[in-house]
């Protein structure tokens, strides 16, 4: 292998090697590359860097319209509220309030869900053996129905807030107080 002069590219047998002024040494050895570790690097972080600060506060019409969306977002599951309850909680009063209400039906209606999944799995299971395996379709349209029901309700919801009012689920758990 000859002498590496700095800033150029040296081929040998075993790979490149690269000496780049003021630069870490890199080696490359067919195909993988190798760094040195004592090097610095030239990307070097700032010092007592600041937080970033919070988000400043939804307008009427903003904070109108993410609590809104808090209750639509429902259709597609708990996500949309969850999110919206995270990052608006703190930033508008209407949001607050309706994305928790959104959040407590999103998880009430998620375990609902679950627990109709399961129990029409084993119902269906066990009709399946008998002559009224004829009922399992019928059966089967439960969850359905029970999305059905999630769907009218965040519609409602939706149009309930963005009327300027404010919505309760006719039935929920308040996990989130």
């Amino acid at each position: 292998m000859g002498n590496c002069t700095h800033g150029r590219m040296q081929h040998s047998s075993f790979g490149d090697v690269y000496l780049a002024p003021g630069a870490q040494i890199t080696i490359r050895l067919k195909g993988t590359m190798m760094t040195d570790p004592n090097a610095q690097s030239p990307y070097q972080p700032t010092p007592n860097q600041p937080a970033a600060a919070p988000g400043a506060p939804l307008t009427a019409e903003q904070d109108k319209q993410w609590a809104m969306w808090s209750h639509i977002g429902g259709i597609i599951g708990f996500l949309p509220s969850l999110i919206i309850f995270l990052v608006f909680k703190d930033r508008g009063p209407r949001t607050a309030q309706e994305s928790k209400e959104a959040l407590n039906w999103q998880i009430t209606f998620t375990i609902g869900y679950i627990v109709l999944w399961i129990a029409v799995s084993v119902i269906n299971s066990a009709l399946w053996l008998t002559p009224l395996f004829g009922l399992t379709f019928l059966i089967g349209l439960v969850p359905f129905a029970w999305w059905i029901i999630n769907v009218i309700f965040s519609v409602m919801g939706g149009m309930k807030v963005n009327s300027g009012g404010s919505y309760r689920y006719p039935f929920t758990f308040r996990f989130i107080k």
